[in-house]
């Protein structure tokens, strides 16, 4: 069985923008719920044992599965793939619950730190690339929270990035200041 904690985030780890249409606190938590309830479901059903880890920052709700002690059978579940199969079937889900779209994020056994650890390489190559002499360096195409989380260490890194292309074409080119 799964155990689900709940971080109830300070007013301001939420993003501010300008946007009136920004999801409250309440709505968040309303989603993180949601989710929890249909990913607790999916881990019975598959006989996985896994705690949920509930958060909302920048707008988001974030869902955490991680391995209860002793216990290491989420790696079916961990794959890029399959995370970001589970994160579109949970969003459905939530939105189904609440009526509203989700921009859930959800990471099962840490797959999202290491993928972002992934995306931090790929931009130092390009950064290398940029280093080197190019006038810009492309990175393959990825969905837009990937493209998010290139923009950020991009801009850590002292650099521009912008996105370009459309659909599953849309990629980030990154270029000097």
């Amino acid at each position: 069985m799964s155990d689900v904690t709940q971080n109830t985030p300070e007013i301001d780890d939420v993003e501010n923008t300008s946007s009136d249409d920004s999801p409250s606190l309440a709505q968040l938590e309303q989603e993180g719920d949601a989710a929890a309830d249909y990913i607790e479901e999916l881990l019975d059903i598959c006989d996985l044992d896994g705690d949920i880890d509930i958060d909302a920052r920048n707008g988001r709700s974030y869902l955490s599965v991680t391995a209860s002690e002793n216990s290491s059978n989420l790696r079916v579940l961990s794959k890029p793939d399959v995370v970001n199969a589970l994160q579109e079937l949970t969003r459905l889900a939530v939105q189904n619950r609440t009526g509203s779209f989700s921009r859930l994020i959800l990471d099962i056994g840490g797959s999202r730190a290491a993928r972002q650890a992934e995306l931090a390489t790929l931009v130092d190559r390009a950064i290398a690339q940029l280093e080197a002499g190019a006038s810009s360096a492309a990175l393959p195409p990825m969905s837009s929270y990937e493209r998010k989380l290139v923009h950020d260490v991009v801009a850590e890194r002292g650099f521009v990035s912008n996105s370009h292309g459309e659909g599953r074409d849309r990629h980030t080119v990154i270029t000097r200041i």
